[in-house]
């Protein structure tokens, strides 16, 4: 800005002197002088308003002016054509390369429309003495603003230079003290530059002359090469190993493709990393061995404890039965409570030993081809005295086709007991639970809806883990937990899934859907006859 208004005063002033000399305002030097002059303050205004498109149109300017001086006073032959040198002086005071490529291209175009103009427009050249005068003006006008601009651009290269060197040194001394090392790689791993500290136990001496893979201990060589090249096909890769002198070392290496010839790689001590994973590995497998021992333990106790109950059960309803004489009608009472007693525990225990089985992965379907709806028919047929002495209205609501399955009949029997024990349990007197056996494609769906009291959020989140319960005191101490869970894991392993829908005080569905279900021609031609009997006493409540 200032070398602007520095030259649009000075060619200002010798405007007015030539004018006060000639006493002529529309003299062609004089004219050409004054819009020089103006071009100066243009262009002090146009770097201030847009510094990009102001500082070339303000290079423009200058051409456009000097070529205009230039012809006004005779042409390339006449006092002024120095000023079309003006362009380029311009383009050195803005101190960018583009600019000065961009002001000597408009000097030479200013030159040569000088050139080629002067001898069409034909104006005079001014008098010998002040046409010597002008030549001077402008030659020195001329060479004392592109001296400046040079030395204005010498200035600032400068700055730019020294800015870049603290800007890389600092960036080197971030590089050197930050906590990792920084590898600049060939692809096939020879270390090309390093910054950074190395891992405990990585020998770094001459480290730029090596290559990487002399740093890896001989077994996880192949590991790092073969990281190496993924980050090169790739971009990125990663790969632990031993460095090659601390067998108890471990670093972790982290690789990027910067070009299709060189590679960045980052070197981490991961000791402590390997360690705490060490440690919850360890963690891990003994809490799996402690669960998998109890799981196998409760699997394992399947007759050790079914077999005392069941002598239990069998002495006191020969006793209630009155089957070797008549006995007291308070031991009879008596007789009657442990036999009540022993199938409530024996259905708790069945249900802890199947979840047990489960988990130990030692569960195993028995797969049969059977209608589902004789399934279901023989559960409803079950629960319908306790339902009716509970006040509770059980319908069911059944396919009228045949529900042809491949699965586990025992389960289908535990899913539709459980369930409905469940919706039997939280329903008031006066309520209806309703169990549905659709098809839907290949996959049996059974939903079984209650109006009772319903299930609060918290509690909903809970159910199906075992060992869960929701409800009441009074509610919980009826079962084990176990129940939904069973249900959900006899469905998973079906291929199949549980969800529950309930709010408290609007009832709850529980929906149970499984791929079981058969194409009509492979089904068998007789449908199995429906069971009367009881389930395997599997019962539980969640």
């Amino acid at each position: 800005m200032i070398w602007h208004l520095a030259w649009a005063v000075l060619l200002a002033a010798a405007a007015v002197l030539l004018w006060l000399l000639t006493d002529e305002t529309t003299d062609p030097a004089t004219v050409g002088l004054g819009a020089i002059a103006a071009v100066g303050l243009l262009g002090a205004l146009l770097a201030q308003v847009a510094e990009e498109t102001g500082a070339a149109a303000a290079v423009m300017a200058w051409a456009v002016a000097g070529a205009g001086a230039a012809l006004l006073t005779g042409g390339t032959a006449g006092p002024l054509a120095a000023l079309c040198l003006a362009p380029l002086a311009a383009g050195a005071a803005f101190g960018r390369p583009k600019l000065l490529a961009l002001g000597a291209a408009g000097g030479i175009a200013a030159a040569a429309a000088a050139a080629l103009g002067a001898p069409f427009l034909g104006f005079a050249r001014p008098p010998e003495a002040i046409s010597t005068w002008l030549s001077l003006l402008a030659l020195g006008t001329t060479g004392l603003g592109l001296a400046a601009g040079l030395v204005a651009l010498q200035g600032r290269v400068r700055g730019s230079d020294v800015l870049a060197r603290e800007t890389e040194l600092g960036l080197r001394e971030a590089l050197d003290h930050q906590p990792q090392l920084l590898l600049g790689l060939y692809p096939g791993g020879r270390i090309l530059e390093a910054y950074g500290e190395a891992p405990a136990g990585l020998e770094t001496r001459d480290m730029a002359e090596r290559n990487l893979a002399d740093l890896v201990c001989d077994a996880d060589r192949p590991r790092v090469e073969a990281a190496l090249v993924r980050a090169a096909s790739d971009g990125s890769a990663e790969a632990a190993f031993v460095p090659a002198h601390d067998a108890q070392g471990w670093c972790m290496l982290t690789v990027r493709r910067m070009s299709s010839t060189r590679l960045i790689a980052a070197l981490r001590d991961a000791r402590a990393q390997r360690s705490r994973e060490a440690e919850l590995e360890t963690a891990r497998s003994a809490a799996e061995q402690r669960d998998a021992g109890k799981s196998r333990f409760l699997a394992n106790m399947s007759h050790e404890l079914r077999t005392p109950l069941n002598a239990i059960m069998g002495f006191s309803d020969i006793m209630r039965q009155r089957l070797f004489g008549p006995m007291a009608d308070r031991y009879a009472e008596y007789s009657q409570l442990i036999h009540e007693s022993g199938a409530h525990l024996l259905e708790l225990i069945n249900d802890v030993l199947d979840m047990s089985k489960i988990e130990a992965e030692r569960f195993e379907l028995a797969r049969e081809d059977f209608d589902a709806r004789d399934a279901i028919t023989a559960v409803l047929r079950l629960m319908r005295g306790q339902a009716d002495r509970a006040g509770i209205t059980l319908r069911g609501d059944l396919s009228p086709e045949s529900l042809d399955a491949e699965a586990d009949r025992r389960a289908v029997k535990q899913i539709a007991f459980n369930l409905i024990s469940n919706a039997l349990k939280f329903t008031p007197k006066g309520g209806a639970v309703t169990v549905s056996a659709y098809p839907q494609g290949r996959v049996l769906e059974i939903i079984v809806a209650d109006t009772g009291v319903g299930i609060s959020r918290e509690d909903l989140a809970r159910l199906g883990r075992p060992f869960e319960q929701a409800g009441g005191s009074e509610q919980k101490q009826g079962g084990s937990g176990l129940g939904l869970s069973l249900v959900r894991a006899f469905a998973r392993l079906h291929g199949g899934d549980m969800t529950v829908d309930s709010a408290l005080g609007e009832g709850t569905t529980v929906t149970v859907r499984m791929p079981v279900l058969v194409e009509p021609a492979e089904a068998d031609e007789e449908p199995a006859e429906p069971e009367l009997e009881a389930p395997a006493p599997l019962q539980a409540e969640a």
